[in-house]
């Protein structure tokens, strides 16, 4: 018996077919995306994103208020060490994940953009958050392209497979 290995180049679906001898065997085959984020349209704390075509988030708006902003909510589907790269930015807006117990509670450090940090024992669920960091709100209006992988190491930005989970604050 020999062993076959295969890499996905993109996300997708497709299958493969495999036959030895008289024996045929179609295995349904689906590559997911390394991000692991899923947020979609939100508005809330004078903020609104909608999901640009190539699944980045478009921010406009005026926080009303300094640590103010939008949040998604969604399954934990990974254990071990996570990082959060950004790509591109908007000044005045920063990035994190929070890992949640069952009951909503915040466990652990949040996840920060550049540090790899291993997702506490019993996280379920995972809030991705972008908020206001200036003391006297402005103007926003850009793109951004935020990941989160497993691993330590970044790698190039990556649309998520969930772009239609609806957040807001």
């Amino acid at each position: 018996m020999g062993a076959l290995s295969i890499t996905g180049i993109k996300p997708g679906s497709t299958s493969l077919k495999l036959t030895a001898g008289k024996i045929t065997k179609t295995v349904p085959i689906t590559v997911l995306s390394r991000n692991l984020l899923s947020y979609g349209p939100a508005e809330g704390n004078g903020l609104t994103a909608t999901v640009n075509t190539d699944g980045s988030l478009h921010v406009t708006g005026t926080a009303t208020g300094q640590w103010r902003g939008l949040s998604w909510t969604f399954p934990c589907t990974v254990q071990g060490n996570v990082i959060l790269s950004r790509p591109t930015s908007i000044d005045g807006l920063t990035v994190s994940v929070k890992c949640l117990d069952a009951d909503g509670g915040q466990l652990g450090a949040q996840v920060i953009v550049g540090n790899a940090t291993a997702v506490p024992a019993g996280t379920v669920s995972l809030r991705f958050e972008i908020l206001c960091t200036e003391t006297t709100p402005t103007a926003k209006d850009g793109d951004l392209r935020i990941q989160l992988e497993s691993g330590t190491t970044a790698h190039e930005w990556m649309r998520p497979d969930n772009t239609s989970l609806r957040g807001g604050v």
